[in-house]
């Protein structure tokens, strides 16, 4: 059966990417969104659609980016992905920096050798602000690009040695308006905003209202996979005992033997602090899973809160019908 992949609406537009400037332009191309908190499902789906339909994937992931990050980030293996091209997965290494606006580089980059083969894009992921920054273009000022990221990496240092409150207490200060809308545990979005509060001298908060504003440059399809919580925690729990048994610890030790700083924003990431913390004798390794599982059901429910309230035009699935609402 054949497939539409393009609207017949024309957009122009031009697209910031740190001190890059990145052109798209032409008709609105087909665009099919799979979000939803960890452990959903997100992946297997994507997969799934894109034999089904002819296409790609690109994970929207703020933690596969990094190489040598694979169990705890749960990134697909070979088996997993079943011979469906992935991108934006392993693509820099733990002590570099990455943000929304890399992202947004390398996934339009990604999209446009996708369409050039004639398939369909299918971003799967859970980071919102990376999906958000694809489908609405947000534009990511070059004035202080360099200086941002440094302070991204000084706030992520500061929550290491003084507690992720203690940041939020300064974001609080900085921008009580966005404080207001993100966890204290969010340490990279906490830090995000804080360093470009200090590097623009703007709030950030204005900045993500002007943001919410923009209209979507593909003919979009977003999905949001949402499972009854008993089931989503289920789930969470058990990925976390097969991380443990699959090598997580061994991964994380291997990253510290390699000279990665247990200092940088990467190794702040749910799963790998806690084993940092282990590995160290602070915890116990009982104390390192128990803390694993509950930091990720608590940030799978901020991430459904995310998606609930700032997800537009996106038609939620459950369990049962997963597959049959992802069918175009």
């Amino acid at each position: 059966m054949a497939h539409n992949f393009t609207s017949p609406h024309v957009n122009h537009v031009v697209i910031y990417a740190g001190r890059r400037k990145v052109v798209y332009t032409g008709l609105m191309k087909r665009l099919i969104i799979i979000a939803g908190a960890t452990a959903t499902g997100k992946t297997a789906a994507a997969v799934q659609l894109a034999k089904k339909i002819g296409g790609e994937v690109i994970s929207a992931d703020s933690m596969q980016v990094y190489r040598g990050m694979d169990i705890g980030t749960a990134k697909p293996n070979a088996t997993e992905m079943e011979d469906v091209p992935h991108h934006m997965l392993s693509i820099i290494e733990p002590d570099e920096a990455f943000s929304a606006a890399e992202f947004q580089k390398g996934a339009m980059a990604a999209m446009e050798g996708i369409y050039a083969r004639g398939k369909v894009p299918i971003m799967a992921g859970g980071t919102g602000f990376y999906i958000n920054a694809v489908l609405y273009g947000a534009e990511f000022a070059s004035v202080g690009y360099e200086e941002e990221e440094k302070l991204r990496e000084q706030y992520a240092i500061f929550a290491q040695e003084n507690g992720a409150e203690a940041l939020h207490t300064k974001l609080s200060a900085a921008d009580p308006d966005y404080a207001a809308t993100i966890h204290a545990n969010n340490v990279k979005r906490v830090a995000r905003a804080l360093a470009y509060c200090k590097s623009t001298g703007k709030l950030f908060s204005e900045y993500n209202a002007l943001q919410k504003e923009k209209k979507p440059l593909f003919d979009f399809d977003f999905y949001v996979i949402s499972l009854p919580r008993h089931i989503l925690y289920d789930r969470i729990n058990a990925r976390v005992l097969a991380m443990m048994d699959t090598g997580l610890v061994e991964e994380v030790q291997g990253l510290l033997e390699k000279g990665y700083s247990k200092r940088l924003a990467a190794m702040q990431g749910i799963g790998y602090k806690e084993t940092v913390r282990f590995l160290s004798g602070e915890i116990s390794h009982a104390e390192a899973v128990a803390a694993i599982q509950q930091n990720t059901r608590r940030y799978a429910k901020r991430q459904e809160t995310w998606f609930r309230n700032q997800t537009q035009n996106a038609r939620i699935l459950h369990t049962a019908d997963i597959m049959k609402g992802l069918t175009p």
